[in-house]
C-alpha cells in the first residue's frame, strides 16, 4: 500500500507560513489545492504531528465557545517538512499531486534537492510513455482505447518538455524565479 505525502506536506507548510486552529488551516489546505480536505485527514495527521514534535497544539479558550486550540510548526517540524519535500519515491513520482506539492516548495530546497526530485518525476514519465507505447501497439488504430491512450502519450511528453523547462529554473540557487 502506498502512503501518499502531499497532505502533510500542504499542511505543515501552510503552519510553516502562520499558525492556525483545525477548521482555519483546513481552509487554507482546501484553498491551495482546490480540494476537500476531510476532518479524518485533517486531525489524525494533526494528532501524528504533534506527537512527533512537529507542531506544538496550544488551547485557545473563545467566549461562549468550546477551547480550541491552535498548531504552529516546530524546527523538527520544519526539518520534517524539508526531509518529505527533498524526497520524491519512485512509488510516488508517477502521482501528480505528490510531485506537484513538492514544485510548489522549491524555494525551500537546494539546487541538488530539486534537481533529485525532477529526477524521480522524469523517470515516472519516461516509464508511463514506455507503458502507453507498449499498450497503443495491441489496440485497434481507429479505437477510443487509441484515443486515451494517445492522449496520454501526449501528455507525457508534453509533461517531459515542461520539466526540461523547470530543470533550468530549478538550477539557479534562487530557483530562478528573479
Amino acid at each position: 500500500m502506498v502512503t501518499y505525502v502531499w497532505v502533510e506536506i500542504v499542511m505543515l507548510s501552510n503552519l510553516a507560513h502562520q499558525p492556525a486552529h483545525g477548521y482555519e488551516l483546513r481552509q487554507r489546505v482546501e484553498q491551495s489545492l482546490g480540494t476537500t480536505l476531510s476532518n479524518n485527514s485533517l486531525y489524525p495527521t494533526l494528532r501524528r504531528f504533534t506527537e512527533a514534535g512537529a507542531v506544538t497544539r496550544t488551547p485557545q479558550a473563545q467566549q461562549g465557545r468550546p477551547t480550541r486550540h491552535v498548531y504552529e510548526v516546530t524546527p523538527v517540524g520544519l526539518e520534517m517538512l524539508h526531509d518529505m519535500l527533498a524526497e520524491l519515491p519512485d512509488e510516488l513520482a508517477a502521482d501528480q499531486t505528490e510531485f506537484s506539492a513538492r514544485l510548489a516548495q522549491f524555494d525551500r530546497l537546494t539546487v541538488a534537492e530539486r534537481l533529485v526530485v525532477l529526477d524521480a518525476r522524469d523517470r515516472a514519465l519516461l516509464a508511463r510513455a514506455a507503458r502507453l507505447d507498449e499498450l497503443i501497439t495491441t489496440v485497434a488504430p481507429d479505437s477510443w482505447a487509441r484515443v486515451v491512450l494517445d492522449e496520454g502519450l501526449r501528455r507525457s511528453h508534453a509533461e517531459l518538455r515542461w520539466l526540461e523547462t523547470l530543470r533550468v529554473r530549478a538550477a539557479s540557487p534562487l530557483g530562478g524565479l528573479t
